[in-house]
């Protein structure tokens, strides 16, 4: 224990003797945390700002409309005559959207047209933008058309019931609900992101092992009583703490310096980052096992880390990904890792989270058991385990 305690304080003197290794375990995951706020911080869900151009003079339905659309929560509307103008005002990205009424819109709604042709909503952006208000005017405008169809283009009938309707004897009660999406979005790329600097961090941290064979270190370590599964082991407790340090770090600066909450418990959160650590170092165990120098070793992370955690979803959302790509990303641990967080956000206990958590174990043991496979059998490593 004493030799192993030697090591491990050597390797975390030796790493953080170098200022640059302060930015890249920390700052970098800081980084991260940032850019996913600057991706989805700014997403607004403020005023929808609406233009209508009213074609039907001072009829009571069209201007009954027009109050209607004024009384949603969200939109701002603003009156126009020409349509020409509300058309361009919409190209130039001064309006979200426009409202043209057409002549002989209250007429349609008396026969009982619930989709007259004189009501046409414009916008650029498309559904997004005008389904909210297409969706609460449809209803309206069919209530409407209901009575027109069974007055039968009576109109003291029809003005009859439309003032009892108009005068809403029936009450409801709003509750605004807070929208969360952009947060677990947030926290979602934030999250990808650092299991992608952990993976990074992890391979180069393993591959002090090549290094310091390189640099005739690691022979001068086995000429004295230092086993090489001592040394090894030291290796991998080194990446644990800093790994732990890194997760700890990233965590406590997104929660209570950036207020970004994630939605899941710190000890939920803590405890699947530490097992993706524990698979993270199994891989990076396995690829210096296969490395025949730290140059390969370099070449390996990049061939292997990057386009994996470019499929599973660390550097954008999986859901954007054609369902072939996220079929492959089942075989990656970084999938599994985003599985567990997006359920935990959607309500999901930790315990019914067996599956992923088996798999992220499985992962694990599994790099590493090849790993120490590979190191028994290989004879240029001098038999590290």
């Amino acid at each position: 224990m004493k030799d192993m305690a030697w090591l491990i304080r050597k390797t975390l003197t030796n790493t953080f003797r170098n200022k640059r290794s302060w930015i890249v375990y920390f700052g970098l995951p800081i980084c991260g945390i940032v850019l996913s706020m600057l991706l989805y911080g700014n997403a607004s869900n403020g005023t929808l700002r609406i233009g209508i151009a009213n074609h039907d003079g001072d009829q009571t339905l069209s201007q009954d409309a027009i109050r209607f659309v004024q009384s949603l929560n969200n939109v701002k509307v603003t009156m126009t005559d020409d349509e020409q103008a509300l058309r361009s005002d919409i190209a130039a990205g001064k309006l979200d959207s426009g409202l043209v009424i057409g002549e002989g819109f209250s007429d349609a709604l008396k026969n009982g047209n619930p989709d007259p042709e004189q009501l046409t909503l414009v916008s650029v952006k498309g559904a997004q933008v005008t389904a909210y208000v297409k969706a609460l005017l449809q209803g309206y405008v069919g209530n409407v058309a209901a009575i027109g169809k069974q007055t039968h283009g009576d109109s003291a009938a029809f003005d009859a019931i439309y003032a009892a309707y108009a005068k809403k004897p029936f009450q409801f009660h709003t509750e605004a609900v807070k929208d969360t999406s952009n947060k677990k979005d947030m926290t979602y790329q934030s999250i990808g992101y650092l299991i992608t600097f952990m993976l990074f961090s992890a391979a180069n941290l393993t591959e002090l092992i090549l290094k310091e064979k390189e640099n005739r270190t690691f022979l001068r370590l086995m000429s004295s009583p230092i086993s090489a599964r001592s040394y090894v082991l030291s290796n991998v407790a080194v990446n644990i703490l800093i790994l732990l340090m890194q997760i700890v770090v990233a965590l406590f600066v997104m929660k209570t310096v950036l207020k970004v909450d994630s939605g899941i418990p710190f000890a939920q959160m803590l405890s699947l980052l530490l097992l993706f650590g524990l698979a993270a170092i199994g891989l990076s165990l396995l690829i210096v096992a296969f490395a025949r120098s730290s140059s390969s070793a370099s070449a390996l992370q990049n061939l292997i880390l990057t386009p994996t955690c470019l499929l599973s979803g660390c550097f954008f959302p999986a859901n954007i990904m054609p369902e072939s790509v996220n079929k492959i990303a089942s075989f990656l641990p970084q999938h599994w890792l985003l599985d567990s967080l997006q359920k935990l956000q959607n309500g999901e206990g930790l315990g019914s989270l067996g599956l992923n958590v088996g798999i992220l174990f499985a992962f694990a043991a599994a790099f590493s058991l090849i790993a120490i496979y590979r190191f028994a059998r290989n004879n240029d490593t001098k038999s590290f385990v």
